[in-house]
Order: C-alpha cells, then sequence, then structure tokens
C-alpha cells in the first residue's frame, strides 16, 4: 500500500484510489453475503431482520475505528448508517418488519 504523501502525479494517484475503490467493492460484496446468510440464520434464533442495539453497536464500533485511523467519524457514521438501512430493508423482505432492542 503507497502512502498519499509518496505519490507523485495525478495519474498514480488516480491508478492507487481505482485500486482502493475495488477493494472497497470487494469487501461490500462480502459483507453482502454475510448478510444473506443472516437471513437465513435469524429465523432460527428468533430473531428479527433489525435489532436496533445491534445497529448501535456496529455504529460505536465504527466509529471508534474512525477516530482511530483518523477518519471523519460523521462521514463513517453516515456510510454505515446508510449501508445498514439497506440490508436491513433487504432482510425485511425476506422476514418481514419487526423489531428488537
Amino acid at each position: 500500500m503507497t502512502a498519499a504523501a509518496e505519490i507523485g502525479d495525478m495519474a498514480a494517484l488516480r491508478r492507487e484510489i481505482d485500486a482502493i475503490d475495488a477493494e472497497l467493492v470487494r469487501l461490500m460484496a462480502r459483507r453482502s453475503s454475510m448478510i444473506e446468510r443472516a437471513i437465513e440464520l435469524k429465523p432460527g434464533e428468533g430473531l428479527p431482520a433489525r435489532i436496533e442495539t445491534r445497529v448501535q453497536d456496529v455504529l460505536d464500533k465504527v466509529a471508534a475505528r474512525a477516530h482511530a485511523e483518523g477518519l471523519d467519524t460523521g462521514l463513517a457514521e453516515r456510510l454505515w448508517r446508510e449501508m445498514m438501512e439497506h440490508f436491513i430493508a433487504r432482510e425485511e423482505e425476506v422476514l418481514g418488519k419487526g423489531d428488537a432492542t
């Protein structure tokens, strides 16, 4: 992984950004596959699609990680909220709506 300060021109910088984007997409696809597995497991454990305590737990962990990495915590929280809402909606399509704490 190349440090940003070591990149000397825009072409190289763009290549690095493109590589990071590809990795982010790969990780998002992996996370999505985990949600599909959650959809299979939750009914057997009596769990609903939305579990507010889990949502907050994820957000807390993300904010802490973002802070440690020097990433704007507000940005991280907005991105994760959007992502989680998308995945919860997917779960609700299959499992129906329901709430747990």
